[in-house]
């Protein structure tokens, strides 16, 4: 860390760098993006020797495996790292466009364009990737972005940053407009927290105690995404097959996702038939069960589940199971403890299918399908840039619209009041 390096005035400059981003046409950002995604494969080594160091760290400091997986980069992962950036190249472009032109009573034309924020703040934990595809979504969508990462993944992002920083200057574009802030310090935070006429957005990105320090000390507007405590419910009217196999791939596919399942609720008229293929398997996959004292004696070893267990976001092969003895008892439980993110029932009745789908509003509600799929990419948006679950502008998987706002834009021919 310089002991030179200020964030008021990096962040300064990233807001005047902004307003170059802002004027370039959509060719020329994809142009970037693609530079930037040819850079991170050529310097993948230097990248993987960069994140060793970062998992080397996190290992003496003590890291959750959770923690480490999102550490750690592959070839692999590399690789999809710069996929993402391309697939951003080839989403429509959000901004410049008018929509909603209408011919007034007054005479005058009125519509809407969409315009960039500005300057996004990202505060984020031991996720490498989200440097790059943060920094690929905002240029995207024309803003600049200040990029905080924490310690324990501050080599790998300084390696992707360096990558992103060569294909900037490549195109004669001032590198500060995707600033990789150094200092990997609470006092950095507290200081970026205040800088309102430079940053016009934060989104932190981590554990809950960061989402809840941000939200409490920030005078900039915060999306928040507290925790992912992700429901899926089997009705009385499911498919076990198909239940059981959205269930183990919603646990144990990913388990240190934000939209892995934490919590199982079964209907009570197909728990005898139900919980022992669950039992099965999850002795199996090696998955933890807290469990109520209805499901408790079909799993060996399980503990008393308790209200701290359905309210956790476990990010493990660990989960809460619940018993309920109706439908509605069921839609109790998730309103309840939801944190809204994204919950998934199981069913083939459409009519109650269509009664969660209207009665759930978390951000992303889904039928007979996994929750590995509440992610940016998988509906269409892109990479993401987090998972908004306050009912703001944007709600669920942020993607390049999240990213813009709208301005009025009036046509007349001297019309006066």
């Amino acid at each position: 860390m310089s002991s030179q390096f200020s964030i008021t005035d990096a962040a300064k400059a990233c807001k005047q760098a902004s307003l170059r981003i802002a004027q370039l046409t959509n060719a020329e950002k994809n142009s970037v993006l693609e530079d930037i995604a040819k850079a991170i494969i050529a310097h993948s080594d230097a990248i993987l020797d960069e994140n060793q160091k970062d998992i080397d760290a996190g290992k003496v400091k003590g890291l959750s495996n959770a923690m480490l997986d999102r550490l750690l980069l592959t070839p692999e992962r590399i690789a999809d790292i710069s996929d993402a950036i391309i697939d951003i190249t080839r989403l429509d472009d959000p901004t410049g466009s008018i929509s909603n032109l209408a011919l007034r009573p007054n005479g005058i034309q009125v519509g809407k364009m969409r315009i960039p924020l500005g300057v996004i703040a990202m505060i984020y934990e031991a996720r490498p990737n989200v440097t790059a595809e943060a920094a690929a979504l905002c240029l995207k969508s024309g803003n600049g972005v200040v990029l905080r990462g924490g310690s324990e993944a501050i080599h790998s992002n300084k390696a992707i940053a360096r990558c992103i920083g060569l294909a900037l200057k490549q195109h004669s574009i001032n590198q500060e407009a995707v600033l990789i802030v150094p200092d990997t310090s609470r006092a950095v935070i507290n200081e970026l927290l205040t800088l309102r006429q430079s940053i016009d957005l934060v989104i932190p990105r981590g554990g809950e105690g960061l989402i809840n320090f941000v939200t409490d000390n920030s005078a900039i507007p915060v999306i928040q995404h507290f925790k992912g405590v992700c429901h899926l419910f089997v009705d009385k009217f499911a498919n076990l097959d198909k239940a059981l196999n959205l269930l183990i791939n919603g646990k144990t596919q990913k388990p240190s996702a934000c939209n892995a399942i934490e919590t199982l609720i079964v209907h009570q008229d197909i728990a005898e038939q139900f919980l022992p293929i669950v039992a099965a398997s999850f002795a199996e996959k090696g998955v933890k069960v807290h469990a109520c004292d209805k499901s408790l004696p079909f799993f060996q070893g399980a503990e008393l589940a308790t209200d701290q267990d359905y309210d956790a976001e476990y990010l493990d092969d660990e989960i809460a199971i619940k018993v309920v003895n109706s439908y509605e008892s069921a839609i109790d439980h998730i309103n309840q403890f939801s944190s809204d993110h994204t919950e998934v029932i199981v069913t083939q009745d459409t009519s109650r299918a269509q009664q969660f789908v209207r009665r759930i509003n978390s951000s992303v509600v889904m039928v007979n399908a996994s929750s590995r799929f509440s992610d940016g990419g998988q509906l269409g948006l892109g990479a993401e840039i987090g998972i908004s679950t306050s009912r703001l502008h944007a709600y669920g998987p942020m993607g390049l619209e999240a990213l813009t706002t709208e301005k009025f834009v009036v046509f007349g021919d001297g019309h006066t009041r």
